[in-house]
């Protein structure tokens, strides 16, 4: 193809688009990020209720000089007008309220927040809120998995993006459960994740001074994705799995990784079963899981869509019994949020899930 001919198929290429209702968060930068490099991507609005009239370059400083997009406050409807499809990118019922602007638009949404992923009203209100702005909602968007709901996410109208812990306690699972190996289990959790899970405000919880050389467990057994993270092994065969999870605030601005203990599936061995996983996991070039003697390391996933995921197998010498360990790590604003988003938004787009979005990362 010579150089006037590919300066002709981008012009004549059709472009999808997008705007966003929450701009100002690290999942938006991330968002943004990635729509910004797209030639057949136009972004139409940007929208906030911080830092108004500001170019998208003062706010998220790593596009300073790349656009002209500025933070907008208008209305939801104004907001997407002429789009095919928004990510609202807002906390829990802020943007549940804010989607019932939209509901009846032509608009296709992709939702980042928590308040879309659950089916059942009473885990809602027991991890959310004691209400949930529109109850009759909850199971009508499609779970935001592409390694689960692939083939529903392409024509959804809406989606709701999966949290990063359950993205990565899940993925780590996944396979266990679509064989019928996790039903009836108990699994035993511990998962680190970064300051930027916290959101972009500053609290008490993400203060550079208490967090930089510290570990703190928080919600023990108590986390909002327990239910969500049930839910999604449910829907893979994982029937009546009971889960001990217990997150950890590591020192870390981006990064995540899960420890998950539980018995290990009978008659297979580790070879068998990470033959298994990397079965499962075939159609999804961005999950690695590793060879034995390897384990996932957070650095090596940092900045990137991957998943790595190591499997050990131990037989205790005193009562036979077999314990699996599954490791998972990820980036959470990327795989854990935005970049899953994009994976959606590929998807209802007609392309591969991982469509633009195989860059490997920096090491260390």
């Amino acid at each position: 193809m010579t150089n006037n001919q590919t300066s002709n198929a981008k012009t004549n290429l059709v472009k999808t688009k997008v705007s966003i209702i929450g701009g100002s968060g690290f999942l938006s930068a991330e968002l943004l990020r990635n729509l910004l490099s797209r030639d057949d991507v136009e972004i139409l609005r940007v929208s906030s209720k911080d830092h108004i009239g500001q170019n998208i370059g003062q706010v998220h400083r790593s596009f300073y000089g790349l656009s002209d997009l500025v933070l907008e406050d208008i209305s939801p409807r104004e907001c997407v007008e002429g789009a095919d499809i928004v990510f609202l990118a807002m906390p829990h019922i802020i943007t549940a309220k804010v989607a019932m602007e939209l509901f009846d638009t032509d608009v296709r949404i992709i939702d980042l927040s928590g308040d879309f992923r659950l089916k059942n009203l009473a885990d809602y209100i027991r991890v959310y809120a004691p209400e949930h702005p529109c109850p009759e909602r909850l199971g009508t968007f499609v779970y935001g998995m592409p390694e689960l709901y692939a083939e529903q996410i392409k024509n959804a109208k809406y989606v709701a993006n999966p949290g990063c812990f359950a993205t990565c306690i899940a993925a780590s699972l996944l396979p266990l459960a679509s064989a019928g190996q996790l039903s009836g289990s108990t699994v035993r959790l511990v998962a680190l994740t970064g300051s930027s899970g916290s959101g972009v405000h500053p609290q008490a919880g993400n203060h550079h001074t208490i967090r930089s050389n510290n570990l703190k467990a928080y919600k023990v057994f108590n986390h909002q994705h327990t239910p969500e993270i049930l839910q999604t092994l449910a829907a893979a065969g994982g029937d009546n799995v009971s889960l001990d999870f217990v997150p950890v605030s590591a020192p870390l601005s981006r990064g995540m990784m899960s420890i998950a203990q539980l018995d290990a599936p009978l008659d297979v061995s580790e070879d068998e079963l990470r033959a298994q996983y990397v079965k499962y996991f075939e159609q999804f070039p961005l999950i690695s899981v590793l060879p034995k003697g390897m384990t996932p390391e957070v650095v090596s996933v940092k900045n990137t869509l991957r998943i790595e995921i190591g499997l050990d197998i131990k037989t205790d010498e005193v009562s036979g019994q077999r314990t699996l360990c599954a490791i998972a790590a990820l980036d959470n604003l990327i795989k854990g949020g935005a970049g899953q988003a994009m994976q959606n938004f590929n998807l209802m787009t007609g392309h591969s899930n991982a469509y633009e979005l195989q860059q490997p990362g920096m090491w260390p």
